[in-house]
């Protein structure tokens, strides 16, 4: 089992035209959740230096995932490898974690409203800095299935969550590493063009 992670991302701009297209293909509705994800870092940062990422999940149940680069790189999607189990209990698996010598580093929140089509995962992702598609599967499926959504393969994210807020923070010049509606409330920005940005472009 390669338990590869292979999937792109779109900014949506009408996220309920998208909704409506994914349901006039018949995708079957899974959840409507609200995310809070915790991402735990070795004293060294030593998960961030080696491109990995360890993250505790409270949604409709609780996830811990560990995801690190695949074998090979891959230009046309978003690969890594992850390793995820459920667990029943958030604290209990926090004070594990610490006790293992991880802490929590950063926050981020989310809502996700998850559809399934065939073998591939459709996520709506509302961010606190703007709205997104997720289509996650194996790769053969996703370009058609963005196609079939009216999505340009040359507007599709390869690029991470929070790689794009680091950017935004950057940009910006935020004071705040935590990546929640809170935060977000008071920035009264168009962050489109900064988001355009992480677009792959025709050309790739």
């Amino acid at each position: 089992m390669s338990n590869l992670e292979i999937e792109v991302k779109f900014f949506l701009t009408d996220i309920d035209l998208t909704r409506q297209q994914i349901q006039e293909l018949n995708a079957t509705f899974l959840s409507s959740v609200n995310e809070t994800n915790i991402r735990y870092e070795t004293e060294d940062c030593g998960l961030f230096k080696n491109k990995s990422l360890l993250r505790l999940r409270q949604a409709d149940q609780v996830t811990l995932t560990y995801k690190a680069e695949p074998p090979e790189k891959n230009s046309e999607f978003k690969i890594h490898q992850e390793y995820e189990v459920t667990v029943d209990d958030f604290e209990m698996m926090t004070n594990i974690l610490v006790s293992l010598g991880f802490h929590p580093e950063q926050i981020y929140e989310k809502h996700r409203e998850s559809y399934q089509l065939g073998d591939t995962t459709l996520c709506l992702d509302i961010m606190p800095y703007g709205n997104f598609l997720e289509i996650e599967g194996p790769g053969p499926e996703i370009r058609p299935i963005a196609e079939r959504l009216g999505l340009s393969w040359g507007k599709r994210i390869l690029t991470n969550y929070l790689a794009m807020f680091e950017w935004i923070k950057s940009t910006l010049e935020l004071s705040f590493s935590d990546v929640t509606f809170d935060n977000f409330e008071a920035i009264d920005t168009d962050l489109s063009d900064l988001i355009a940005r992480f677009e792959v472009g025709d050309g790739i």
